[in-house]
């Protein structure tokens, strides 16, 4: 009986993802808002009823009671994060939350079956970051001077990624963090939304040759400290992320061509200085004949990804476990092989959506800075998000960064709701130019309305006092014509 329902409950969870990313895209078609907002609305009650089917099943698999807990404190935990940021934000995106929860539940799940521990660790620190960055929208909103601050993001990025070089500790040959009271803190994941709001706001400051230079350069070095604590990944991340803002703050397409051509000679030079490069390179090109010198890792991917197939193999039915690494870096590989492939293409789908939506704000706000912001946290996040899933379908060579919400880590996680946030704030920013744009041409229309009538008004005043043009009879010539007639009469 068991395994009927393990069997049946794929294909639910299959048409569930498939029913809720429809919902994801078909959204921007509708202009009612209360359309809009029943299949928001709809979009939860897929989640949560995909939440279910898998912890039923988990549960019928291990029949472990803490995992029915521990699903009804997700239950919470989301019901609580949409509820409370509809009603404290009543003009917030619905479906950047919805995604934003959806990806988490995605993340839980795979991680519950894969390692409870590492779950239950998961669920503490986005509830921390979700309670953490209700306040972030507030801040954006108000603050008017975070585009001012130029200066002080350059100093703590720049600090803080220094700072993993002194005290830093090495991990799978790159140096990416270090611990603090026994909490590893990861600072290039919080760095690169310092680095998008640095280059907003010098680019908001000048967009002056000389003023470029000094922005490129300050990018250059946050790039060649993270070149040289071997964390690759972010350094490529940051890269793409300060060309794209480049690009569209000046529309000038030789920075561009500059920019590629750098970053080509920069990845030949890591090729020959890094060891850990090279091998990641010959994995990539051929994971089964280097499968005992750095391949075993995409080779496992491979073979999980073949196994899931279409429609994967259920909930325990695989072997994720033997995947390296699984819970952090290769966890898109675990759902490819246990909820299939087009489950898991139903998670690219969904991250696009949050793509669209982050550009959707980027293009409507009038302010460059928002703007740039905007744009920059957008590519910082699907970019990302290609990297993870190139990797481990051998589409690029593996660059160990995490999906973001699915993935494990703390830094990540918490770096990625601070970015969901952020463009919460942005949102509500573009809502309020909006109405203040409307309301000024409203003012400009009465003004308008206003001074026609004036004027009316004062062109009839005239018209009753104007004098009677020569050859024309006014009023008072001519009684004095009809009294001097009478005059001769008499």
């Amino acid at each position: 009986m068991v395994n009927i329902i393990v069997e049946v409950s794929k294909y639910v969870m299959i048409i569930l993802a498939t029913m809720y990313t429809f919902l994801c895209f078909s959204i921007f078609g509708y202009q009612d808002p209360d359309r809009k907002r029943r299949l928001l609305m709809r979009q939860n009650i897929l989640m949560f009823m995909l939440q279910l089917v898998a912890y039923l099943v988990m549960y019928l698999e291990t029949e472990d009671v803490k995992l029915l807990v521990f699903y009804l404190m997700q239950v919470v935990l989301f019901a609580a994060t949409i509820l409370l940021y509809t009603n404290i934000y009543p003009n917030v995106s619905r479906l950047v939350i919805n995604n934003m929860c959806m990806l988490l539940c995605i993340g839980m799940i795979m991680l519950t079956r894969l390692d409870y521990g590492i779950a239950i660790r998961q669920f503490i620190i986005a509830s921390g970051a979700i309670a953490l960055c209700l306040v972030i929208p507030v801040i954006i909103r108000k603050f008017k001077l975070l585009s001012e601050w130029k200066k002080i993001y350059a100093l703590v990025g720049i600090a803080s990624l220094a700072a993993v070089i002194v005290v830093g500790r090495v991990s799978n040959g790159a140096m990416l963090g270090f611990e603090i009271a026994g909490v590893s803190i990861q600072p290039s994941e919080l760095v690169k939304i310092v680095f998008v709001f640095f280059v907003a706001a010098s680019f908001k400051e000048s967009l002056e040759f000389k003023n470029v230079v000094i922005t490129t350069a300050l990018a250059a070095f946050h790039v060649l400290i993270l070149v040289a604590s071997k964390d690759l990944g972010a350094a490529l991340i940051i890269f793409v992320v300060y060309l794209v803002m480049l690009y569209v703050a000046t529309r000038q397409p030789l920075y561009i061509i500059a920019g590629l051509g750098a970053g080509s000679v920069a990845s030949v030079a890591a090729y020959y200085l890094f060891n850990h490069v090279r091998v990641r390179v010959q994995a990539w090109q051929d994971p089964f004949a280097a499968y005992d010198s750095g391949g075993y890792q995409i080779a496992q991917s491979l073979f999980a990804i073949a196994t899931g197939s279409w429609f994967g193999t259920g909930l325990y039915q695989g072997a994720p476990k033997t995947i390296p690494v699984v819970e952090t870096d290769l966890i898109f590989s675990a759902i490819s092989e246990e909820m299939g492939l087009i489950f898991a293409l139903c998670i690219i789908l969904i991250c696009v959506s949050c793509y669209v939506m982050f550009l959707n704000i980027a293009m409507q706000l009038h302010t460059l800075f928002y703007k740039l912001v905007a744009l920059g946290l957008g590519t910082c996040y699907i970019f990302q998000v290609f990297l993870t899933i190139g990797g481990v379908t051998k589409f690029i060579p593996h660059t160990g960064v995490t999906l973001p919400l699915v993935s494990y880590g703390g830094s990540s996680l918490l770096s990625t709701v601070v970015m969901f946030a952020i463009i919460q704030g942005l949102y509500i920013l573009r809502e309020d130019e909006e109405r203040e744009i409307e309301r000024k041409k409203k003012e400009r229309l009465r003004a308008k309305r206003s001074r026609q009538e004036n004027k009316e008004g004062r062109g009839e005043a005239g018209d009753g006092q104007k004098r009677p043009q020569r050859g024309q009879p006014g009023r008072p010539q001519e009684a004095k014509a009809k009294a001097r007639k009478e005059q001769r009469v008499r």
